[in-house]
């Protein structure tokens, strides 16, 4: 196969991708991924998932901090003269003017049902939505953040007991599938793409650490999508005694009681709109994690406890 392909991705979802179009004699000319990155303590370096994968296939990655006036990388791809770039949860914006250094343009795997869920956490907001079903989208990559035409849509749902990185495994293996579906129609122009209906579009701003610190007033349901959506990064959690619990596994419970009180001996919570929260599996800050029935047998937290927001 004479075509040239270029795969921009940097975290997990993008590897059974990138695989997926490797194994099946897809030439990747190139790989662009974010560059390396210090640990929070600063002793290591961290390499992108899929700078590793690239290492690996012995394909060759670039790894520049940026690609906005980057006269060394539009050069660069220029003269390489790819006939299509795959983008797939590279992190980075693409400029407009590299979008015409393709013979096919550059096409973009979107974790969500697009014209929804726009951005950097698709799958997470639509957890955290409470959304019944998410997927992925083949589109062109336009000026515009996930806006431009979309030729594909894969549908699946989404199940109350899996979390975002349960459903972004999901989608991630059906991108890596699909793709093989679509990539020589784009080739050989045959694919259609659709205008999205903008009016539609909805964003999934990038998530902030604070947002896993739950209110208990809102509702079981919505404390229970945040704890799925927020998995594993940055986790949902609560406060006790200055100790912070990580909770990694729940389920709606039956009980009432006043909003944040432990109302059983295995950790159900009352939360707002007269819900409670089973804990399932939850991690104390420190430790490692712990099913329900060991961690309540020398915890603290005892029924009648009242935890609050703060």
């Amino acid at each position: 196969m004479s075509k040239k392909i270029i795969f921009m991705g940097t975290p997990l979802f993008a590897v059974p991708i990138l695989k997926s179009l490797y194994q099946n004699g897809y030439p990747i000319s190139v790989v662009y991924t974010q560059p390396p990155q210090k640990s929070q303590r600063g002793q290591n370096i961290n390499k992108s998932p899929v700078q590793g994968i690239a290492e690996t296939l012995n394909i060759d990655f670039r790894t520049p901090h940026y690609l906005k006036d980057n006269n060394e990388e539009y050069n660069y791809i220029k003269e390489l003269n790819a006939d299509l770039a795959i983008v797939v949860a590279y992190g980075k914006i693409i400029p407009k003017n590299f979008l015409s250094l393709t013979k096919k343009g550059f096409i973009n795997i979107h974790g969500s049902i697009l014209p929804k869920w726009r951005g950097a956490a698709p799958i997470q907001r639509s957890i955290m939505n409470l959304d019944n079903e998410t997927g992925i989208s083949i589109m062109k990559i336009a000026e515009d953040l996930d806006s431009g035409p979309v030729s594909h849509v894969y549908k699946i749902k989404i199940d109350p007991n899996h979390n975002a990185q349960e459903i972004s495994e999901k989608l991630s293996f059906l991108a890596a599938e699909k793709i093989l579906d679509n990539i020589d129609e784009v080739l050989e122009d045959k694919a259609k793409f659709t205008d999205q209906d903008h009016s539609k579009a909805t964003y999934a701003k990038k998530i902030d650490k604070k947002e896993g610190q739950i209110n208990w007033n809102i509702g079981a349901l919505k404390i229970l999508g945040r704890i799925n959506g927020l998995i594993p990064f940055p986790g949902a959690f609560f406060n006790f005694n200055g100790e912070r619990y990580k909770i990694l596994k729940a389920e709606i419970g039956n009980g009432v009681g006043k909003v944040g009180e432990v109302i059983s001996d295995k950790l159900e919570i009352a939360c707002g709109k007269n819900q409670s929260l089973k804990i399932l599996e939850i991690q104390r800050q420190g430790k490692k994690p712990q099913k329900i029935g060991e961690f309540m047998l020398g915890s603290q937290i005892k029924k009648g406890t009242i935890i609050s927001n703060v």
